[in-house]
């Protein structure tokens, strides 16, 4: 497989993947590492989110959920769990209510029939919407999630204004350019 430019800038930076550079722009855009101590990392493997996070911000308290086997990463507490399932995670419920953050480069299983890819995705979004809702802070919470560029979009940013405001879309550099991913950012309601 051919790498581009991003990949192998992050395997020459020891990252585990090229969207450590997404996370990045985006956290420099919104800003939303700010009063953000507690950090939760959705759809978590490969782990490059939550590894950029732990080398870069060691003093924040991550976790990370994914149905995936993600390598450990020192500073990240991970568990091998589906979204649909994270109330059964003791140490995350625990902090419901308490994360500053959600991120979430959760994307489903891509089967190549347009119709079900944007239904899976868009269930995925809403999933993790519903997720920031509950285990966000209400005074200082935010949301980034992926999504797609595709006919469910307008009906998910009008789902994730029920429950957030100033919802921003960003379509980072280290995005491939014929890839329809962008990402919805926004501030808990």
């Amino acid at each position: 497989m051919h790498q581009d430019n991003w990949a192998i800038k992050a395997k020459n930076q020891g990252y585990r993947s090229r969207a450590v550079y997404k996370l990045e722009e985006l956290l420099d855009k919104t800003k939303f590492l700010k009063n953000s101590e507690i950090i939760l990392d959705v759809g978590s493997s490969p782990g490059g989110w939550s590894q950029f996070l732990s080398i870069n911000y060691p003093k924040k308290n991550i976790y990370a959920i994914d149905i995936l086997e993600m390598k450990f990463i020192p500073g990240v507490d991970f568990y091998n769990v589906g979204i649909e399932n994270i109330d059964t995670i003791k140490a995350i419920r625990k902090l419901k209510g308490h994360f500053n953050l959600v991120i979430s480069d959760l994307a489903p299983n891509i089967t190549g029939i347009r119709d079900v890819d944007e239904e899976n995705t868009y269930n995925l979004n809403n999933l993790t919407i519903q997720l920031g809702h509950n285990y966000l802070n209400t005074h200082n919470g935010k949301i980034i999630i992926k999504t797609f560029q595709n006919t469910k979009l307008k009906t998910l940013r009008k789902d994730m204004s029920e429950y957030f405001k100033n919802i921003n879309t960003f379509k980072p550099a280290a995005s491939k350019t014929k890839s329809q991913e962008i990402y919805l950012c926004g501030e808990k309601k």
